[in-house]
């Protein structure tokens, strides 16, 4: 790895720069839920850096984008590079966009050196990573992994009952490209760490080692409407005070293993008819449970079964866990783990080993090819947040990093 090649900082910083005006947030962060139309714009926008950068452009059925760097021998498999340009509903300039753009530095980088790589190397951006639109999150690499259906995945709504395909087709972004089935050589993500680590400590790099098991759930809460002035209490079956329990006892549990890094949110709360006059009939509550060890997040887990059934004899309501889905729990390719420290190394940076405590699109990746991340420092850990931020200056040892790792893959 020839250790003076770096990437142009001002043009990675730039592209950051020109995609944290699409979606703007009113303090300064953004808003550019999945496939909305703000989307739409950083999609356009992107999709016209990759043709004038010379390359080619596929998009496939879930509306992943995938921009192609040939390599001397186009029939070997491609290393990818990934993340997510879509954001939370208050969310950062950088969770996601980082990784995609400076996907797309690395391309600019080679090209400006004259650098002809071995394989191709491809940049992708998934769709509805962030899963604030539609659940579950990284739901387009879940279907790339073949871990679940397209037809699945494209039928998934969103809070108005607007499902994830019918936004894809509206915003001109319903691919015609299969998902997934096709050889992957190795696939790289980037990202920002999302929590204090590493700015703390100081550390440039974090060598991301694996991450924490997780699990989501929707829980259905079914009460009965009634008025709520002469309904006797005893007679109420009030749907909102039933996930209100429930929400209490999911809280209760994270932090009974808080002390060893477990915890649990209760996440989202929609009602039915959620109106001032009248008890709630339907409740739906979403919930998220993480802990570094899988055998605790399994009791973590079990206890809501407990806590469900309480909770229904408390309210009078009929509670139930109505769907479940999990990531992590897994250790990322040694292989690629090397790549990225011997890079480090040769460009003198520090790094700092890491489990993810939230969930990327390289969780999926794992089952398709060898797959790894590297983390940038954020500034205090804050994310999905509009104040999140970091400088110039925090970005550019990851993102040599990834350029150096990804090389050495790619001539492989």
């Amino acid at each position: 790895m020839a250790s003076n090649l770096t990437i142009d900082a001002d043009r990675l910083w730039s592209s950051i720069m020109a995609s944290a005006e699409i979606g703007k947030g009113s303090r300064g962060g953004l808003r550019r839920l999945a496939l909305e139309d703000a989307d739409k714009e950083m999609r356009e926008v992107f999709a016209r850096w990759v043709a004038s950068s010379g390359y080619t452009l596929r998009v496939d059925r879930m509306g992943s984008m995938f921009a192609r760097r040939e390599g001397r021998e186009p029939g070997l498999a491609p290393v990818l590079i990934g993340s997510h340009l879509d954001t939370q509903a208050a969310g950062g300039r950088f969770d996601g966009i980082l990784g995609v753009l400076a996907g797309l530095e690395v391309l600019r980088t080679l090209d400006a050196a004259g650098v002809e790589t071995r394989r191709p190397i491809e940049v992708v951006n998934w769709t509805n990573e962030e899963g604030a639109r539609f659940v579950p999150p990284m739901v387009a690499s879940l279907a790339f992994a073949g871990k679940e259906t397209v037809e699945w995945a494209l039928a998934r709504p969103d809070k108005e009952g607007t499902t994830l395909g019918s936004e894809l087709a509206r915003i001109g972004f319903a691919g015609p490209v299969p998902v997934g089935g096709r050889e992957i050589d190795a696939y790289f993500e980037l990202h920002i760490e999302q929590g204090p680590k590493l700015d703390a400590a100081g550390v440039p790099v974090g060598i991301v080692t694996g991450g924490f098991p997780t699990r989501g759930m929707r829980i259905e809460v079914r009460g009965e409407t009634a008025h709520v002035g002469p309904t006797p209490m005893p007679r109420r079956r009030n749907a909102l005070v039933g996930a209100a329990h429930v929400a209490v006892a999911i809280d209760e549990i994270g932090w009974r293993q808080a002390p060893s890094e477990g915890k649990s949110t209760a996440a989202r709360l929609d009602l039915s008819p959620n109106l001032p006059g009248i008890i709630s009939e339907r409740a739906t509550l979403y919930c998220d449970m993480r802990h570094p060890e899988a055998d605790v997040l399994a009791a973590m887990e079990a206890e809501v079964d407990v806590a469900v059934a309480d909770c229904a004899r408390r309210s009078r309501c009929e509670i139930e866990v109505a769907e479940k889905w999990g990531f992590g729990g897994f250790a990322f390719d040694p292989g690629l783990i090397g790549l990225i420290r011997s890079a480090s190394a040769s460009l003198g940076h520090t790094t700092m080993d890491l489990k993810s405590e939230a969930g990327h699109d390289a969780y999926h990746m794992v089952a398709v090819c060898p797959s790894a991340m590297i983390f940038a420092p954020c500034r205090g850990g804050i994310t999905h947040n509009e104040a999140e931020d970091m400088s110039k200056a925090d970005m550019v040892p990851s993102a040599n990093v990834l350029l150096h790792a990804v090389l050495a893959r790619a001539d492989r």
